[in-house]
């Protein structure tokens, strides 16, 4: 298995980002020589201890010591001091991540993990499943990221522990829990484009009850998406409005009862070529109520109901698709001495309405785990078969293995198997066919990482190919004459994903770089969208009251579709930021993104931004 081939090819454009990568280096370099505070404190740049605990891995808590998956994590302070105009822009800085959107923030967004399709990436929200059934794959553009609290990004396929979609891996959203007293917050920013952003809530937690209330709204006048001819040139832009609850009850030592929610209602413009004031609106929701029962030292049970909704309707064109999943998970664990069984029975069901689609499909799993971790060893195996209501039986699984070579250094090495069940839409459209059948996907990496103090290092080689894959192909037997969706292709993300972070005096460094090449086995063409090369460094330090720092991100050239006629030309972006406490309870946090006002596209004929300024002033009490 060739894994380094992505290592091979330098283009002149590459060499270009390099360069850039390396002055954002120096930038930090050359600052130490001022700084008269102390070292910054690791949160601006979350860099997790061994100790912290994970979900996305396994599906419950683990340390972070224990996992042989790669996981990356980001908290609330690094979400805050993003300035981020959406979730899939925070996740972009991020290893092994890219996406594309047809505008500003609010138009359809793609996000690709690993180079994967964005259909191919599970996404849960405090723990319920998020997906559309029209489209394929979670609404990037409606998930509000002034609401989230902490995410955790797993790579690779994960389809013996989560079933199908994961196959490219997993992103696990989590809202705020309530801890002891009580703490509001408000939060209040402008920015370029009349953009305006509130933010406000409480939590806190009193014997037994423990609460988090947020709010968060967005008002922004946009910039032309499509500023070519026949286009509506009026500014396309956003109004988001949202909210979440999370509120837990501990009955006694043993039981826990838990219910969150998170709802969003978006309003944004887009120009489809007909000069109308074409609006996308998006609405969604994920509610999930929890039974959590410790019944000993060793013995655990979580039983979960869940209940999300993505609704997408466009105006004043008539168009309406709405997607309901109703999950049920009943997990147990057991825990002896170095060994970690699981068990789950997990029932899912799905439904769309589409006119004239109106049709529903479940889906029924056991799934099976266990885990050892001793003496420098670490195995994780996982089984699972899911059992569809309109396809039949799907078998997934995954074995992977850890060795500590020495305190410092530690191998992996895993190879798992993952589908994904084609969409109501795919089966059920005048573009679809009933006898479609699963994606499916194979997957092998290895890594080798070293970890001490505030450095870490990391390198992870991996291989994924996907047969079975659906497309949309010439006319067939589907109704319509214009084409169907098909199982006619086939795909392989292969690649080499370099990470790290290291403290040089007062100055945290942080960076990835990922060499990869997303392609079509039967063309062999490069996916679209999706570069060979991109890479990310940052360098955040103190002088006096204020943190600063500075962010490169840059990827290589795209083409925007299959057949590589139409390019996209690389990019370099570089984002400054400043942030100081003040008055003790207030927060000012000031940004400037695409600092050089590149001109780049991440879909053909789509503007971006520019250059943008931010302000943002918190208040929380300490």
């Amino acid at each position: 298995m060739n894994l380094c081939a992505p290592c091979a090819s330098l283009s002149a454009p590459w060499f270009r980002i390099a360069a850039a990568l390396a002055a954002a280096g120096c930038w930090a370099a050359s600052a130490q020589g001022a700084l008269t505070a102390p070292a910054l404190p690791a949160h601006k740049l979350h860099v997790p201890s061994l100790a912290e605990t994970v979900v996305a891995a396994s599906r419950s808590p683990q340390p972070l010591a224990d996992l042989v998956a790669d996981v990356s994590i980001v908290d609330r302070e690094t979400i805050e001091s993003s300035g981020a105009a959406g979730l899939a822009d925070l996740l972009a800085r991020l290893p092994g991540i890219e996406f594309s959107r047809n505008g500003g923030p609010g138009s359809s967004t793609s996000v690709f993990l690993r180079g994967a399709d964005t259909r191919f990436t599970a996404v849960y929200i405090d723990g319920v499943r998020i997906d559309s059934q029209a489209t394929g794959g979670a609404p990037w553009e409606g998930i509000p990221l002034g609401l989230i609290d902490r995410i955790e990004v797993l790579r690779g396929p994960a389809g013996a522990v989560y079933g199908s979609d994961a196959l490219a891996g997993v992103v696990q959203i989590f809202t705020k829990r309530g801890e002891s007293g009580v703490a509001p917050f408000v939060s209040l920013g402008l920015g370029s484009h009349r953009t305006s952003k509130l933010q406000a809530g409480v939590s806190g937690a009193s014997g037994a009850l423990d609460y988090a209330l947020g709010l968060a709204h967005e008002d922004s006048q946009g910039f032309n998406a499509r500023p070519i001819a026949s286009q509506n040139p009026d500014r396309d832009g956003l109004r988001s409005t949202g909210g979440h609850a999370r509120v837990g009850l501990q009955l006694d030592a043993v039981h826990r009862l838990e219910g969150t929610l998170m709802a969003n209602h978006s309003n944004s413009g887009f120009d489809n070529g007909l000069g109308n004031d074409d609006r996308s609106l998006n609405t969604m929701h994920a509610l999930g109520l929890n039974w959590l029962a410790q019944w000993s030292s060793a013995y655990k049970t979580r039983l979960s109901i869940t209940d999300s909704r993505v609704e997408y309707e466009m105006r004043p064109m008539p168009y309406l698709s709405d997607t309901r999943l109703r999950g049920y998970l009943f997990q147990n664990e057991w825990r002896q001495g170095p060994h970690l069984v699981s068990a789950a029975l997990e029932r899912r069901e799905d439904r769309l309405q589409n006119t004239p689609i109106d049709r529903a499909r479940s889906q029924d799993a056991l799934a099976l785990g266990y885990g050892f971790n001793a003496h420098g060893h670490t195995v994780q195996i996982n089984v699972r078969h899911d059992s569809d209501s309109e396809f039949g039986g799907k078998s997934t699984g995954s074995a992977a293995y850890g060795y500590a070579i020495t305190p410092q250094w530690r191998a992996t090495a895993s190879v798992g198997t993952a589908f994904r069940a084609p969409t109501l839409y795919q089966r059920f459209s005048e573009y679809g066919l009933a006898t479609l059948r699963p994606e499916s996907s194979r997957n092998a990496e290895v890594a080798l990482r070293y970890t001490q103090d505030a450095t870490s290092v990391s390198a992870t080689l991996f291989r994924n190919r996907v047969h079975d894959l659906i497309s949309f192909a010439g006319a067939g037997t589907c109704a319509s004459p214009y084409g169907c969706f098909a199982n006619t292709a086939r795909a392989e993300y292969k690649g080499v994903t370099f990470a790290g972070t290291h403290r040089l005096g007062s100055i945290q460094l942080h960076g990835s770089l990922d060499l990869q090449r997303p392609r079509d086995l039967d063309t062999g063409k490069q996916l679209a969208r999706r570069a060979r090369h991109h890479a990310t460094l940052g360098a955040d330090t103190r002088v006096d009251a204020w943190t600063i720092g500075a962010q490169v991100q840059a990827s290589g050239r795209r083409f925007d579709n299959a057949a590589n006629t139409t390019e996209l030309d690389s990019y370099t972006l570089v984002n400054l930021y400043a942030s100081t406490r003040f008055a003790r309870d207030y927060t000012l946090l000031v940004r400037v993104d695409n600092l050089a006002d590149k001109d780049y596209q991440l879909a053909r004929n789509y503007a971006t931004a520019g250059r943008s300024f931010y302000v943002g002033l918190k208040w929380a009490p300490q």
